[in-house]
């Protein structure tokens, strides 16, 4: 039985704006045209599975970010601050 996400995703124009544009942007990082192709397959009903096999991506991963966007909106789909010590310059 497919497992349903407790976290729907329904966007605002605003939201809905700034994710297509930073999804179809070459000069972001991949890993935030990624998360931001999640969303907005989230938005249009996709479940977790579909989304990660569309992307690529483990299913744990599409959860992951669809629960950080769903709590901090598109302000958790920033990378957050790593422990331990800071890469060196090389």
């Amino acid at each position: 039985m497919p497992r349903l996400s407790p976290y729907p995703i329904r966007l605002s124009p605003a939201e809905a704006r700034e994710l297509k544009r930073m999804a179809a942007r070459y000069t972001l990082p991949y890993f935030m045209v990624q998360r931001a192709k999640m969303i907005l397959l989230a938005a249009q009903g996709w479940d977790n599975k579909d989304i990660a096999l569309r992307i690529d991506a483990r299913r744990e991963v599409v959860s992951m970010w669809r629960k950080r966007f769903f709590t901090k909106r598109l302000a958790g789909l920033e990378e957050r601050p790593r422990p331990g010590r800071p890469r060196a310059a090389v």
